[in-house]
């Protein structure tokens, strides 16, 4: 038993190595992309911003169907016609994921209409944009309701299938706010930190379970009215993502099978940083770079 013991501490190291050199081999050669013209492709929050892209791009890449959920029919009769258009099969439902019923419910209808999803990309979710004594119970609960636990119902109504079919990925677009939270969207950075840590225990819960895989997206602010009115101190520093960025970058994430990705990469220094910075000096980069005050102007979606 020791001998296997020691074996194993030995090969650890050596495991550690292969695997971080493979990843910089990867960074060089030209990856290969995964087909997606067998995928149905379900994106939440699908009829506007992040998630009309999200669609748009998917049918791009070749993906077989793409079926849009959503609360606003209009948006979403919008997004599914202009789909149709680029010659992707579309289809849309009006679902509140934050509805755990209505989710179980529309997910049968999607199986019974369309067939099996095997990517699903929760996406949806909602801000308020206010401090903690601002800030309503209700819409405090709205916020948890759909970032966060939307993603248990839609995980649970389609992940056991995909499970089945030995095919599936689901997809996550969350926020760097759940790394680094800021003052006046103490709802949205809850949510989301909690959504981070779904995803992170879902993707460890996957290693054994051949064909299924996931993607978590953590994107800096990103120009879409949703975030309306937010100001950051350096915009020339660090401009706001477009959302066909956004969402590019996620289907490619997808296609390489990346567990986590962070945009820009220049987030990373702040995960860096925060790991082994004090809290004053953290403190401070907030009030210097103005994320300190950024929602002071904050809008919000019209």
């Amino acid at each position: 038993m020791i001998w296997k013991w020691l074996g194993a501490l030995l090969l650890f190291p050596v495991q550690m190595v292969y695997l971080v050199v493979k990843a910089a081999v990867c960074l060089v050669l030209p990856p290969k992309l995964r087909d997606l013209s067998r995928e149905n492709v379900l994106v939440t929050g699908g009829g506007r911003g992040i998630g009309r892209h999200l669609a748009r791009e998917f049918a791009r890449r070749g993906a077989r169907k793409i079926i849009l959920w959503g609360r606003t029919e209009k948006c979403l009769k919008e997004t599914t016609e202009e789909i149709r258009m680029m010659g992707t099969e579309c289809h849309y439902f009006i679902c509140d994921v934050g509805n755990r019923e209505e989710v179980y419910r529309q997910a049968k209808a999607v199986r019974e209409k369309v067939g099996d999803i095997t990517i699903l990309v929760n996406n949806a979710a909602v801000v308020h944009g206010k401090s903690l004594m601002d800030s309503d119970d209700d819409a405090l609960l709205k916020s948890q309701h759909i970032n966060t636990l939307g993603q248990f119902w839609t995980t649970k109504a389609f992940l056991p299938r995909m499970l089945e079919l030995q095919n599936g990925h689901i997809v996550c677009l969350n926020s760097v706010l759940a790394l680094s939270a800021i003052p006046g969207a103490i709802d949205y950075c809850t949510s989301k930190a909690s959504s981070f840590a779904f995803m992170e225990s879902l993707t460890l819960g996957l290693l054994d379970c051949p064909g299924v895989n996931a993607t978590t997206v953590l994107p800096f602010h990103t120009s879409t009215e949703m975030f309306q009115g937010m100001r950051i101190r350096f915009p020339g520093l660090f401009p706001p993502l477009k959302p066909e960025t956004v969402a590019r970058r996620t289907v490619e994430a997808v296609q390489l099978n990346q567990a986590f990705l962070l945009l820009p990469w220049t987030m990373h220094v702040l995960v860096i940083l925060k790991s082994i910075l004090p809290q004053a000096a953290l403190e401070e980069i907030h009030k210097f770079s103005g994320s300190y005050t950024c929602m002071n102007t904050f809008k919000g979606r019209t």
